[in-house]
């Protein structure tokens, strides 16, 4: 880990810094949000490329050194003369959107056609390049975005096997919470979250299936977004089950998730939402009716104050609050649901394998199942690869039907859950997005206290989650749930919150629990 850090000051060193324009006004990057950097850099007082060097400088200092968080995986060597050049092209007032010279760093499942390889943390993936961008960083590219660097995550995004801890991998190693550095920083997308909460990135973009954006934000106390299926193209994004796969903004801000993820939109969705999605992150909620749900208060009693007054300023913006203590789903949902990954993951992994050009040796469910076995703990490290053995296992032609059913019984169930509020003069759901971060464990793995991101997840809705308030060090999270292309109105609600609450912290790095 250390050869990562000694070559990364190296590269810092060795790239010329482009000559500075007389008299700027500097402005330090440390901690800014996407805002304030867009101001920035129209002002003069602030250039692209110092804002990449300034987030490598923190990784060579916090990855693999320091608090050594290990959020990062691969950096982009061509990272500093990408922004270079998109600050010449700034000068001259060619400004691709609003998105132009803001570093980007992408989950290690988001395939890149550069020399940062795609490997969902496995060590039978270690070093491979793809032929080609996923979509959505195709996007993020012609947008002006500077892609910096790639993340890591729970291994296979977290569909390896039974009794793992979330953010490790065996390409990573174990990402930690910036706030409790002995603590989970969830996942799957792990470093995502910790390198925006930490300030080694300004913007990032994590995936999901269920819960590995709403998780990690949550838990690392930043904004993720996980948007409504289908409005981010998933195509390039090492997959466990399209069904559910989609990937989201994560940051610091509630309008820097929303910019990031206006870059992300496929063009079907930017026809479902024609709305401004920054525009809607500036303009605060005033009017509406949410459900605020109580079912948690018990079994995590730092959420009473929260939610007491997210009620009160709520109902003091002029929203109608109902506030239940009535929230679960039913068991069948849960199991449905898995069945739909496993199959939809013996189906669709291949195909990615193949696509993307993994050599022969390993581009099969079977032979890495086979490589894992062969390089033994160097591969699979503390728990073991029961679900990759699964979905080898399956039929994908007998299993077919159960699988049909098991989708339509999940996605409605989910629904049910959902629109029971939603399509009954609900304009949003607020609830606790998770408890708090639990020690990591690599004897017994993840002691998940509970999680609200199934529903959305499997139904397809949109939903957010930002900071709500902090027990002990460790950030608690708030999530808004609406109906399907609502994600304008939920960055309303989530401004209001985000402004009323005021609970974002930067995380204190606390080596143990005081």
């Amino acid at each position: 880990m250390r050869v990562f850090s000694v070559v990364l000051s190296l590269f810092l060193v060795g790239c010329k810094p482009a000559p500075e324009p007389e008299q700027m006004v500097q402005r330090d990057p440390a901690w800014l949000d996407a805002r304030s950097a867009q101001q920035a850099l129209a002002a003069k007082e602030l250039t692209s490329e110092q804002l990449v060097r300034h987030y490598l400088q923190q990784i060579a200092e916090h990855n693999t050194q320091g608090h050594q968080l290990r959020a990062i995986t691969d950096i982009n060597h061509a990272a500093i003369a990408q922004a270079q050049q998109l600050d010449k092209e700034r000068a001259a007032g060619q400004l691709r959107s609003s998105l132009h010279g803001l570093p980007v760093v992408l989950k290690a499942n988001i395939a890149t056609a550069d020399a940062m390889p795609t490997t969902a943390g496995a060590l039978a993936l270690k070093g491979h390049l793809t032929p080609s961008d996923a979509q959505l960083v195709a996007q993020l590219r012609a947008a002006g975005a500077v892609i910096l660097a790639k993340t890591n995550l729970s291994e296979w995004a977290n569909f390896r096997g039974e009794n793992s801890a979330s953010g490790w991998s065996a390409l990573g190693g174990q990402t930690r919470n910036p706030h409790l550095l002995s603590h989970t920083p969830c996942g799957s997308s792990s470093g995502s979250a910790v390198a925006v909460a930490a300030d080694l990135a300004l913007l990032a973009v994590g995936t999901e299936t269920d819960g590995s954006i709403m998780c990690p934000a949550a838990i690392n106390g930043i904004v993720g977004i996980k948007p409504t299926r289908g409005a981010v193209s998933g195509e390039g994004i090492i997959p466990i089950a399209s069904a559910q796969d989609i990937a989201g903004p994560m940051a610091r801000r509630v309008y820097d998730a929303a910019l990031l993820l206006e870059a992300m939109l496929t063009p079907a969705a930017r026809q479902q939402i024609p709305a401004s999605l920054t525009a809607a992150a500036l303009q605060p909620a005033n009017s509406g009716k949410v459900l605020l749900v109580r079912a948690f208060d018990e079994r995590e009693p730092a959420f009473v104050d929260i939610l007491d007054k997210t009620a009160l300023l709520l109902r003091a913006a002029g929203i109608e609050v109902i506030e239940s203590s009535d929230w679960s789903l039913p068991s069948a949902l849960y199991q449905a649901e898995f069945q739909v990954l496993l199959y939809e993951f013996a189906r669709e992994l291949p195909q990615w394998l193949t696509a993307y050009e993994v050599p022969a040796s390993v581009n099969t469910l079977q032979k890495i199942i086979a490589f894992n076995q062969a390089r033994g703990q160097e591969a699979l490290g503390f728990f073991g690869q029961e679900y990759l053995e699964q979905a080898a296992a399956i039929d994908l032609v007998e299993a077919q039907a159960d699988y049909q059913q098991a989708l339509q019984q999940s996605r409605a169930l989910a629904e049910t859950a959902l629109n029971a509020y939603l399509q009954h003069g609900f304009s949003a759901i607020i609830l606790p997005s998770y408890g708090p971060a639990w020690p990591i464990d690599h004897i017994n793995g993840d002691r998940f206290n509970f999680g609200t991101s199934t529903a959305a997840a499997v139904a397809g809705y949109p939903s957010i989650t930002l900071p709500g308030g902090v027990k002990d060090h460790l950030p608690l999270g708030l999530s808004v749930v609406g109906l399907p292309w609502s994600e304008p109105e939920l960055l309303r609600y989530a401004a209001l919150l985000e402004q009323q609450l005021a609970a974002y912290q930067r995380p204190r790095f606390v080596a143990a629990a005081e």
